[in-house]
């Protein structure tokens, strides 16, 4: 009943409804154009690319991709270009001098920064879309019969497209971040996982009922039982937060004209501030021990994704990246330095180098057990795999999948909240009934 009138709520706030419709509306468009195959390449025909790109990484990036991938689709690409431009230019930051001044300089630098990322993407694009062509033509089995026209003309044609369908994702994902409801990029990955799952349920639902011994009904439930416990994991993992006191100075209450004293409150630093990049950084990394397993045979382990040491060297990279990621990103002398400007001191700290100091020591500390259980996630499917869990729903135990779809999740509702509180209504989190009723 609750849920029932929140959602009544939601559909009374004349702005909320229309950006949620807009946000529905467009995310249909994305998984329209996923349907597309490219022109030239007979559909009936994909059974073998979808085979081949099932498991493993290029499974991994099929799911992001909402299946596109598998099916030869104008957005095969997907976002993932725009993803790694948007990486590339945020590291760029750290080294190159008018990135660093971009980024001080406000709305203005930051429409640059969207400019320079918007223009690196077509260029990835332009690399990565006849990566793709040649992949689908040698590497993933693609029957010759399958491709209806050939030639300079197919090369192309679907170089353009495959560039144009990415160029058209961040498109859609720009406009529902500016005129829908949460983070459009995040929101189109996880429309693309989620598109997964049903199939993937429904295959190890049929795997676990059909097969003797498999553990039928019972063993289903009890996948979902622990399903919903690693989502609650998750959803610990991307809320928790170390809050560090902060101490204010005396200052003025402007509406009562009366001085107080300084009011004590917090800095709340993530567990995770790193979020799912330490899992991108070290899968794109992985690739390489992939690749030089093929020449190498003392390196063969390598290549199974639900080996041992394919997973201890992944949760190693995770573990670095998530300190590496959070030193560039959670700046504490900037930190330490608004502190200073505004009046606040951390108690029993010094203002400046000491707090900046103080603030590093405890983010170094939190980050470690974050990046463990980060790991823990990360490794999670390869571990339900072990126990005759089939690889498409062992995925949606861990991962970059889950905590994607956890972190958009609780952003999205976040927003709404947001709306619903503004026009005086319990939120999706709260409990009880309305404040105030509308007029």
């Amino acid at each position: 009943m609750k849920l029932i009138n929140t959602l009544k709520d939601i559909w009374n706030i004349k702005e909320l409804r229309e950006k949620l419709l807009l946000t529905l509306g467009l995310i249909a468009v994305y998984r329209f154009m996923a349907q597309v195959p490219l022109p030239g390449i007979d559909p009936t025909q994909l059974s073998a690319l979808s085979d081949s790109t099932s498991t493993g990484l290029m499974g991994l990036l099929n799911a992001f991709t909402g299946g596109a991938f598998s099916r030869a689709s104008v957005m095969a690409l997907g976002i993932m270009p725009y993803i790694s431009a948007s990486i590339v230019v945020q590291l760029m930051g750290i080294a190159v001098p008018y990135l660093q001044k971009l980024q001080k300089d406000g709305e203005s630098g930051r429409k640059k920064i969207t400019q320079i990322t918007r223009w690196l993407t077509i260029g990835i694009t332009l690399v990565q879309a006849p990566t793709y062509i040649t992949a689908i033509k040698t590497s993933f089995g693609l029957p010759e019969e399958a491709f209806l026209v050939s030639g300079a003309t197919f090369w192309f044609s679907s170089i353009v497209l495959l560039t144009a369908g990415t160029v058209f994702a961040m498109w859609l994902g720009e406009r529902i971040t500016d005129k829908g409801v949460g983070n459009g990029i995040s929101l189109l990955i996880t429309v693309g996982i989620i598109a997964n799952f049903p199939g993937a349920f429904m295959q190890e639902f049929v795997s676990k009922t059909t097969n003797a011994g498999a553990g039928g009904i019972m063993m289903i439930l009890l996948e979902i039982f622990v399903w919903f416990v690693v989502i609650l994991l998750s959803v610990l993992l991307v809320t928790a937060v170390r809050k560090v006191a902060v101490q204010y100075a005396r200052r003025t209450v402007v509406g009562d004209i009366k001085d107080v004293a300084g009011a004590r409150q917090y800095i709340p630093l993530k567990l995770n501030a790193a979020g799912v990049m330490p899992i991108i950084f070290a899968q794109a990394i992985m690739f390489l021990p992939v690749a030089l397993a093929r020449k190498f045979p003392m390196l063969n382990e390598l290549q199974d994704m639900n080996g041992l040491w394919y997973n201890v060297l992944f949760a190693f990279l995770i573990i670095v990246f998530s300190y590496f990621y959070t030193a560039i990103t959670v700046r504490t002398d900037e930190m330490a330095q608004g502190l200073k400007r505004s009046g606040g001191f951390i108690p029993g700290i010094k203002p400046g180098s000491e707090t900046s100091e103080k603030l590093d020591s405890i983010l170094s500390r939190i980050t470690f057990p974050g990046s463990l259980f980060l790991a823990g996630l990360s490794i999670l499917p390869a571990i339900i795999v072990q126990f005759g869990v089939q690889q498409s729903w062992a995925m949606f135990y861990g991962g970059t999948s889950l905590i994607i779809m956890v972190g958009v999740a609780i952003d999205t509702i976040q927003q709404i909240n947001s709306y619903l509180l503004n026009s005086h209504y319990d939120g999706l989190m709260k409990t009880g009934t309305n404040r105030k009723s509308l007029k």
